[in-house]
């Protein structure tokens, strides 16, 4: 008797699906942003879900933050012997757009993983989240933008032509933040260890940053603030709205960070993409 081994069925299993997937991504992109109306609305109500039953609401956001900004601006201007007319709205302005870069790259780390229960149960683009995410934190920046009306109205804030530059320097900003939530999310939720990485490094971030401490004071160490990104971005926003133009090196490397740091996510999401509903 002869036994003979049938290979067919060893042909006949199913492939494994394709590791690359460049279309797919494309589409959770692009359905992702056509999906406005909805991460608009969530956006909204996570904001107001927040400060659910509080007499102030959302404007707890502006109080705490005004609070902050008033202490330590005056604190600071004393210490540093800056006149308290220049260095308030710059004060100001600096914890505002930090709020927003910081809050952004923090909330990344979670973005997915605190959507677990719809990402397993809805069909929803992966993007959909990082879209929903980032609006959240705009709407906050909106809120705390009341706190330099303020500080303009009381202190004398130059107004120009150069403040219209806020306008594509904010577009610039999201587009940022969009890939830095995707790429941040990705990441975090494969590696659970990676938030706390991030947290401390917002945290020395804050430090070398132009926050509470103007560039001018370095001398030279003024490469510190050259090579530093969170920087670039934070004075984007913020010197349009001093009335002075950003410079020309805040625009190149808040462009090639866009472009660049675009490109890198948009090939790990490719990729990785259907897995991530198996780490969550």
């Amino acid at each position: 008797m002869s036994i003979t081994f049938d290979n067919a069925d060893h042909s006949a299993a199913p492939a494994r699906p394709p590791a690359w997937r460049p279309a797919s991504a494309a589409r959770d992109i692009a359905r992702g942003a056509a999906l406005w109306r909805t991460w608009l609305a969530l956006g909204w109500h996570d904001v107001r879900q927040r400060y659910k039953r509080s007499v102030l609401g959302p404007l707890w956001i502006t109080l705490s933050m005004g609070i902050t900004v008033a202490a330590l601006g005056l604190l600071y201007a004393r210490l540093f012997a800056q006149p308290i007319d220049a260095y308030l709205p710059f004060v100001a302005l600096g914890f505002i757009v930090w709020a927003l870069v910081s809050g952004v790259l923090l909330d990344a780390c979670a973005v997915f993983v605190a959507a677990e229960g719809y990402i397993r149960q809805i069909a929803l683009p992966l993007s959909f989240y990082v879209y929903r995410m980032v609006w959240r934190h705009f709407i906050v920046f909106a809120h705390n933008l009341l706190i330099f009306v303020v500080v303009a109205f009381v202190l004398p804030v130059q107004i120009n032509g150069a403040t219209l530059l806020v306008l594509p320097a904010l577009l610039l900003l999201a587009a940022n933040a969009l890939w830095v939530g995707l790429m941040v999310g990705m990441v975090c939720t494969r590696y659970r260890d990676v938030p706390q990485i991030v947290t401390s490094v917002v945290q020395v971030a804050f430090f070398l940053t132009p926050i509470v401490w103007q560039p001018g004071q370095l001398v030279r160490e003024s490469w510190v603030v050259d090579i530093n990104p969170f920087f670039h971005l934070v004075e984007l926003v913020r010197a349009p709205l001093l009335g002075a133009a950003p410079s020309a090196m805040n625009w190149s490397v808040a462009a090639l960070m866009a472009v660049a740091g675009s490109a890198c996510t948009f090939l790990l999401f490719a990729r990785y993409r259907y897995r991530i509903v198996y780490w969550v």
